[in-house]
């Protein structure tokens, strides 16, 4: 039986979830169903059902974390995270969001310090395949435009592009681990690998960026011009090969409008 405050829904909702995703605390008082010990049977199924199906969210989302660390250590892992953080929205592909910054202060994640890296990239992968559908832009696009006003031009990112910076090979760990083949018996996983991450059409791509390139296209999604986006990406690294960083940036779609600015 329920109490006289469930006749308002809202009132209701809140007070039912209040205690579904801490085990430690009695059923809410919201609930009026003697015997308590029948009471507290039958909401911890509820309680149960709520934690299992976010877990299951989080192993969708982390199919690399999970092939990692192993199915158990994972599951245990994102059960401390369901406690800790409770979603904020209904859609199920929302939740996770911080599951990345939460790996990185658990304790028993810490031998494995490229982890959250991984989980980043792995979140930027879904955030990627949920973006809105826009044309990319087209090579004819710079093509047309004046010599002189190509250090002014500014690009608009398409709405699914990612940069993903790491201090480990996050991209490597994430092409080995995110299918459902053998697991590679070793890897070199101290190595800085930074990340592009986009779907210009069906497919998303999750490429290498070479160094400079990651601080090239940050420079370009912030609004930057193209002159500008370049002199940074030289400062970041030596090696950066501004022929290069264009063409890869147009073959991969990741900008899908442009216009010429004020002259820097």
């Amino acid at each position: 039986m329920l109490s006289e405050d469930s006749i308002h829904p809202q009132s209701y909702a809140a007070g039912f979830s209040g205690a579904l995703l801490d085990p430690a605390q009695m059923p809410p008082a919201i609930l009026n169903d003697p015997p308590a010990a029948h009471l507290s049977r039958r909401y911890n199924i509820y309680r149960n059902n709520v934690i299992v199906s976010l877990i299951d969210a989080l192993a969708a989302i982390y199919p690399a974390v999970q092939r990692i660390t192993g199915v158990d250590f994972f599951r245990a892992m994102a059960r401390f995270h369901v406690r800790a953080c409770p979603p904020r929205s209904p859609l199920l592909f929302e939740y996770g969001r911080d599951f990345p910054v939460f790996i990185e202060q658990y304790e028993y994640a810490r031998p494995l310090p490229y982890l959250a890296d991984v989980a980043r990239l792995e979140r930027a992968w879904l955030d990627a395949y949920h973006a809105a559908d826009v044309e990319p832009l087209p090579p004819s696009a710079f093509a047309s435009l004046p010599p002189d006003k190509l250090a002014d031009i500014i690009l608009t990112p398409h709405p699914a592009t990612r940069i993903v910076r790491s201090d480990t090979s996050s991209v490597t760990l994430f092409a080995a681990y995110r299918t459902e083949r053998d697991s590679p018996s070793s890897l070199q996983v101290a190595d800085r690998e930074d990340a592009l991450v986009t779907r210009p059409g069906l497919d998303i791509i999750v490429q290498y960026l070479p160094p400079g390139q990651s601080t090239f296209l940050e420079a370009l999604v912030s609004g930057h011009p193209l002159g500008q986006a370049a002199a940074m990406a030289f400062e970041d690294s030596s090696a950066f090969d501004i022929a290069i960083g264009i063409a890869g940036m147009i073959e991969a779609g990741a900008f899908c409008a442009i216009r010429v600015g004020e002259p820097q």
